[in-house]
């Protein structure tokens, strides 16, 4: 699996939710400053509503943008199994249930799934729970994660 081909997939994937982003905070900044909004009273909330929305966007526009420069910046590295998992590296985990999940260690953003061939990745950091129990491990490692239910275990199927 090309770790370049998915970098580029989160880059892209990064420069639609920016542009959504900055959309919404547009919207929401004309709603705030449109002349109907203008509180007639205290009561009168909607204007000062969407101008907070219209602040929450501009700061997720904006976190979105540090994030693309982080991942514009990231070179991945070849696996070098003397250092363990670290960030760069796809790694794929069984468990249990021999269910097998594979994960890209980048530099920034989470929550996001992509598609190279039949295969499905999550991105995660080196700041989720599971980023962090998956550095220095090696293959054949357990990692172990404590859930909301219950704790969650891990093998270390291969890493790339």
């Amino acid at each position: 699996m090309d770790k370049f081909l998915l970098q580029q997939q989160v880059l892209e994937r990064l420069a639609e939710d920016l542009l959504q982003a900055e959309q919404a905070a547009r919207v929401a900044h004309e709603t705030a400053t449109h002349e109907e909004n203008i509180a007639e009273n205290k009561y009168d909330t909607l204007g000062l509503e969407a101008a907070y929305l219209a602040t929450g966007q501009a700061r997720r526009a904006e976190a979105i943008r540090q994030a693309m420069a982080h991942w514009r910046q990231f070179r991945p590295r070849p696996w070098d199994a003397s250092q363990g998992i670290q960030l760069g590296a796809l790694v794929c985990l069984v468990d249990a249930d021999d269910q097998q999940q594979q994960f890209f260690l980048g530099p920034d953003g989470g929550s996001m799934q992509l598609v190279c061939g039949a295969q499905r990745v999550q991105v995660i950091s080196s700041e989720a729970p599971l980023g962090r129990a998956m550095l220095g491990k090696c293959e054949g490692d357990e990692v172990s994660v404590q859930g909301a239910p219950s704790r969650q275990q891990f093998e270390v199927l291969w890493v790339q």
